[in-house]
């Protein structure tokens, strides 16, 4: 997408997640301070520090906010970008703290940025950068397993991830679960199988459960299953690109639109994701894609005819401005924030349903959690119990087979079901499991809200009912 132009008036991402915040808590008998507590950051801590690159010193400045310790340590992504500032950082600190209440992963809020432009610098040069930020965070136990444990985020990936843990471990160096500090690094060093797709796969799995309950379908005027759904994903990243694959090659749905910076692609008879994507690698462009048309102005493409809208880049996209051109009745917040707060209020009196983003994009925290978990345990999940289970499996398979040959049948089960009945859970069965299991628990508790409370009105303000009074109840079991 280009540059978001944001309508006069516009709340700003900070204003918007405390409009949100306060719209939620007028329905909650909060304590009196409570509510002030619960909604303010606890600390943002500034960074400014120097890197001699290009026989020049170069300052950069980072931010690391703690939205919430009422549970520890607590969580949340580092990102690069230009947009980066205080109050980003905040924002998305306090949407953190909500969305790891929401779906019940032990980890309060927090939120990082560094204010640089990541194809400025060479891969060498990069790293530099990130081991001195590392250097500076780590130092005031703002990278710590126990106290504050960073991530991936926009602009940023695996490579910086493991560039964190390595540095933190130069500094640690009789720390035994030094590689707990931070999550999404690569299975090299020490990540958990599943992190690369989290976030896309969680967009998958919330929409499978979404489709479970005919009423909330009715509620966006959709009817059936995702089968032959027409989709559109603003942003072809990591998060987007595999929310769109997942949803094409395993549910049916047709992505009819892709979204990037410079424009975006249409087939009425679907796009292949995956041609798509490489096409973008390869020429850092979706234009010209084999069978699509393209569209300088993505924005059309953004508020064109589809059942399903996935926007999945930045935040701010929908607006004021643009919601009430936006023709698709569902939308699922694959990014953080990328409805406003004046956008949101324009689409629920139009009626359009919106998954918010505290729950829809929660599989990246969710799947960061399994792998804390694993780097504490100092082992890989499914490593004690697969073999055992494929036994299990076995005893009951030769069972079965003995009793058809006694019946005088041929004892042969169908290869297809022998073979995946036979095979034990390995740790990306056992992670996408987890995954689904938490996206499940979690709708159904704001679903519960949404149903049972008319006057809630909507899906976001249902989760942040849900996410607040836990946070709440956290709060008042600490003496508060």
């Amino acid at each position: 997408m280009k540059d978001i132009v944001m309508p006069p008036q516009e709340p700003s991402f900070r204003d918007s997640v405390d409009l949100m915040y306060a719209r939620a808590v007028r329905f909650m008998d909060l304590p009196p301070g409570l509510e002030e507590k619960i909604r303010v950051c606890n600390a943002t801590y500034t960074v400014r520090f120097g890197v001699r690159l290009r026989g020049a010193i170069h300052t950069f400045t980072g931010y690391r906010s703690v939205h919430s310790e009422h549970m520890e340590p607590v969580k949340g992504g580092i990102r690069y970008a230009m947009s980066v500032d205080q109050d980003e950082v905040e924002a998305l600190a306090a949407l953190m703290t909500y969305k790891c209440s929401l779906v019940e992963v032990p980890f309060g809020g927090s939120k990082g940025g560094l204010r640089i432009d990541p194809r400025q610098w060479d891969v060498d040069e990069l790293e530099r950068i990130t081991r001195r930020f590392t250097f500076e965070l780590a130092k005031r136990d703002l990278i710590h397993p126990a106290q504050n444990v960073p991530a991936p985020d926009m602009g940023t990936g695996e490579r910086e991830m493991a560039w964190i843990a390595d540095a933190y471990r130069r500094m640690n160096t009789t720390d035994l679960n030094a590689n707990a500090c931070v999550t999404g690094k690569p299975l090299s060093a020490g990540g958990i199988h599943g992190r690369v797709e989290a976030t896309g796969r969680g967009i998958q799995f919330a929409l499978r459960e979404f489709f479970r309950h005919p009423d909330d379908v009715a509620r966006a005027r959709l009817s059936g299953g995702l089968e032959g759904k027409r989709v559109v994903v603003q942003g072809l990243g990591n998060v987007g690109y595999h929310a769109a694959k997942f949803l094409s090659e395993e549910d049916g749905a047709r992505i009819v639109g892709l979204i990037e910076r410079d424009g975006a692609i249409w087939s009425d008879a679907g796009i292949d994701v995956e041609v798509a994507k490489q096409w973008l690698s390869r020429n850092g462009t979706l234009k010209d894609c084999p069978g699509t048309r393209f569209h300088e102005d993505g924005a059309t493409v953004l508020e064109a005819e589809c059942d399903i809208l996935i926007p999945a880049a930045l935040e701010g996209v929908i607006h004021k401005g643009n919601a009430g051109r936006i023709k698709a009745p569902l939308i699922i917040e694959a990014a953080n924030g990328p409805v406003t707060a004046g956008g949101d209020e324009v689409l629920r009196e139009r009626g359009v349903v919106i998954v918010p983003d505290l729950y829809a994009n929660a599989g990246g925290v969710t799947v960061s959690y399994f792998e804390w978990v694993k780097n504490l345990s100092h082992i890989r999940f499914g490593r004690m119990q697969r073999r055992a289970e494929e036994a299990e499996h076995m005893l009951l398979v030769r069972e079965m087979e003995r009793l058809i040959e006694a019946q005088g049948g041929t004892g042969a089960l169908s290869p297809g079901f022998k073979q995946q009945y036979l095979r034990g859970a390995d740790e990306l069965a056992l992670v996408r499991s987890g995954l689904d299991d938490t996206m499940r628990t979690a709708y159904q508790s704001m679903r519960e809200v949404w149903h049972a409370r008319p006057e809630v009105g909507d899906l976001r303000t249902a989760a942040y009912l849900v996410a607040i009074g836990r946070v709440a109840e956290s709060y008042k079991a600490k003496g508060l």
